[in-house]
């Protein structure tokens, strides 16, 4: 049940993603040779018009191929041919349509709880250090340590973050934007010897009307796509070893976790993949729809294409490396079971 959950998972983040070039490509007259679901081996399939419709062997993701796509080609509606606006259109929409994805999912899961979690300080536990350094009742949380607070989770994700006891919040007061510097929270240390924080106050619930529920799921996409450059930060920066990252083999481990808990864990899971994989793509590297991008954008500015084969040898660059990437991740999940 896990690797068929696990299956569904990948294929429809996947699918959806490429649905979102497919769709636009044909609406911009481009080419489309064939629709892929799978890889690997082609099982059976159909032909549309110009377009061949597959099912291959490999359940795991699929893909869009489009005519002059990573070639040269005088076909009348190849890729290369159409204009660039339409060709940008083409590349951002496989990363809407994981977006919009995500938001319906989390949109999903909002409606399952009995109210939302708001970021408005309700009440303090007893002797609360966090009331005694600046925190107050009615404080609605609104940035940690100068990072802004969508949803109460990236409160939760601001602390984690936070290695000695102290934060700095801006929270609005009777209406006014107010910086509480070095609010402190009394911590303790857990059975694997790290210091944790003692979170010492409660949050109001929000009423689960229709408005608030959209307001809701909009910002907890926005709060997952925005962890994504921040994971990338944190890794430049050293705050989180390369070797904590999880490839294909460490999700499905998670995935398999959640399937225990039932519906809505392996819903939040998909949430968080299809974010991740549409806003991963549009990181500026060769390979990725961002490092396309990029070329598309130097050519509007240019009024002219660059030299298609300096953009074939670019992107070639720019897979081998991803390979490695994702070769040494995936090596680094399976080497945590033996740990």
């Amino acid at each position: 049940m896990s690797i068929i959950v696990s299956i569904l998972v990948f294929s429809v983040v996947i699918i959806i993603h490429e649905m979102g070039h497919f769709i636009t490509a044909k609406m911009s007259g481009i080419k489309v040779n064939e629709f892929s679901i799978g890889m690997g081996p082609k099982l059976f399939g159909i032909t549309k018009g110009d377009t061949d419709y597959s099912v291959r062997a490999f359940p795991i993701g699929g893909y869009v191929a489009m005519e002059g796509e990573d070639e040269e080609s005088d076909v009348e509606g190849s890729f290369s041919n159409a204009p660039v606006q339409n060709r940008i259109a083409v590349v951002l929409a496989g990363a809407f349509m994981n977006m919009i994805l995500g938001f319906a999912v989390l949109f999903y899961l909002t409606s399952t709880k009995e109210a939302i979690t708001s970021r408005t300080v309700s009440s303090f536990y007893e002797n609360a250090m966090t009331q005694q350094t600046g925190l107050m009742v009615g404080d609605e949380i609104v940035a940690i340590n100068g990072r802004k607070c969508y949803i109460a989770d990236d409160i939760i994700y601001e602390f984690a973050r936070t290695q000695n006891g102290q934060a700095n919040f801006t929270v609005i007061r009777d209406g006014k934007k107010v910086d509480l510097e070095n609010v402190t929270f009394d911590t303790y240390i857990d059975e694997n010897g790290l210091k944790q924080m003692v979170i010492d106050f409660t949050v109001l619930p929000i009423e689960k009307t229709l408005p608030n529920m959209i307001k809701e799921s909009f910002n907890w996409t926005i709060s997952i796509a925005r962890m994504v450059f921040l994971s990338l930060i944190d890794l430049m920066t050293g705050n989180i070893a390369i070797n904590q990252m999880s490839g294909p083999v460490g999700i499905v481990t998670t995935i398999s976790d959640a399937v225990n808990y039932g519906i809505e864990p392996v819903l939040m899971i998909l949430a968080m993949i299809t974010i991740n994989l549409g806003v991963f793509n549009l990181i500026p590297f060769p390979a990725l729809d961002g490092g396309r991008l990029v070329f598309l954008l130097v050519e509007l500015v240019r009024g002219k294409p660059l030299n298609q084969k300096y953009e074939i040898l670019v992107n070639s660059v720019g897979m081998i490396l991803l390979l490695g990437f994702m070769a040494f991740v995936t090596f680094s999940d399976i080497t945590k079971f033996f740990v």
